[in-house]
């Protein structure tokens, strides 16, 4: 008999507690795995080039960090929809560490293509952070499952703005010991990988998933077949409102990395430094982040659609202004700031969206599609804009990324005419 589903493990009224519990484990290791990856990201670019030799070859760390979540996303559905989230979220917290300690063993050694693999596993680590949203879902209410998932997206927020202000140092601690100072805030990421890991494997106890599983309707979680990524790709195909929230989670992501990551190149342009570039970008990370929470309030009070259509007009809106920003820095940062309440408002509304459409037991392998899509698409969206900025312009990299939505309006306006 399939584990999880043969008795409850928790009685009905006992779920509001292990609700709360759930979330704050869920909480507390977003803290720790936003703060791992922020660590590494603040200073991959810059070991990148230390260890190639050359700035043409840095921008491959942050490629191979998205590469990361997009390979290992199948894989981890694949187990999560067999053995819960808690086996998912550790596999994923411990390949971050390892990543992590290769990336380390790549800079000392002076091994770029060894470095480049550990960074692709660092990455990986942040596949756990983006199923933690979804583990939020499993045992809310439908009514407030966006709010749930919003508090654990809001959460990445303490990690984002404390890890970039610890990578120096991290850097400092590891002196003395051969290691680049550049690589310190990746010793620093593994250990913190590790203790998210623990804490999951000890504290993730009874697993949200299999818990979610054993409560519903048996003859919608009993075939074990009905758990398959090809039974999630089905799941997909037969309801429209499913595909509308992939492409709302695929479209907002790849509009917003695609925009952002060009950004401080074209502030640069104009003249801003590196100190003004970071609180651009860290009123980015807060628009993306800090909001959440009200996006899930939004989404559960006024409906999925609405919020995606807010979704919509927040990124349009920030295209418009980044793009013709031009010398206006001041411009470009309330663009940006936008962008990142736009891209909260797709992904909160978007994941809500997709756990409510498919069958219980094709819930995992539907959200790790989601995450293997919108890592894809981000990532050759990234690859883009550098081709799109060199030839013509910040500008209609901006153009190019409001087009993006197109697709997104077009299903989210289908589906409002359908409930009108």
């Amino acid at each position: 008999m399939t584990a999880g589903i043969s008795k409850p493990p928790v009685s009905p009224d006992r779920l509001p507690a292990l609700r709360r519990r759930i979330q704050a484990v869920l909480i507390a290791t977003q803290i720790l795995g936003g703060l791992g990856i922020a660590i590494g990201v603040a200073l991959a670019a810059v070991l990148a080039k230390e260890v190639s030799g050359t700035e043409a070859l840095s921008g491959l760390a942050s490629t191979a960090t998205v590469a990361g979540p997009a390979l290992l996303a199948m894989p981890l559905a694949s187990l999560m929809a067999r053995r819960g989230r808690r086996a998912g979220l550790v596999l994923a917290y411990l390949v971050g560490a390892l990543g992590s300690a290769v990336a380390v063993l790549g800079a000392t050694a002076g091994s770029f293509p060894l470095l480049l693999a550990g960074l692709v596993g660092f990455g990986a680590g942040s596949s756990a952070n983006l199923a933690a949203r979804f583990a939020a879902a499993d045992l809310a209410e439908p009514d407030r499952r966006a709010r749930a998932i919003s508090t654990v997206v809001w959460a990445t927020t303490i990690g984002a703005v404390l890890g970039p202000n610890i990578a120096a140092p991290a850097g400092e601690s590891v002196s003395g010991l051969g290691v680049p100072a550049a690589a310190g805030p990746f010793v620093w990421a593994s250990g913190v990988f590790v203790v998210a890991a623990v804490m999951v494997a000890v504290l993730l106890r009874p697993d949200p998933l299999l818990t979610a599983r054993a409560l519903a309707d048996p003859e919608e979680t009993a075939a074990a077949d009905g758990r398959s990524l090809k039974a999630g790709m089905r799941a997909v195909r037969a309801s429209s409102r499913a595909r509308l929230a992939l492409v709302t989670v695929a479209g907002s992501h790849t509009a917003m990395v695609s925009i952002m990551s060009m950004t401080p190149v074209a502030l640069s342009h104009h003249g801003a430094g590196i100190r003004l570039i970071g609180l651009v970008i860290s009123g980015h990370i807060a628009g993306m982040y800090a909001f959440s929470p009200v996006m899930g309030w939004l989404s559960d009070r006024l409906g999925r659609l609405t919020v995606i259509g807010l979704a919509v007009a927040l990124l349009v809106t920030a295209a418009a202004l980044a793009g013709t920003a031009g010398p206006s820095h001041g411009q470009t940062a309330l663009g940006l700031f936008v962008l990142g309440l736009g891209w909260s408002a797709g992904l909160v509304s978007g994941s809500a969206l997709l756990t409510d459409s498919v069958p219980q037991a094709a819930r995992a392998a539907v959200q790790g599609l989601s995450d293997f899509i919108m890592n894809t698409s981000a990532g050759l969206g990234g690859l883009a804009a550098g081709l799109i900025v060199s030839q013509a312009g910040y500008g209609w990299l901006n153009l190019v990324g409001a087009c993006l939505l197109l697709p997104m309006t077009v299903l989210a306006a289908r589906g409002a005419l359908r409930r009108a």
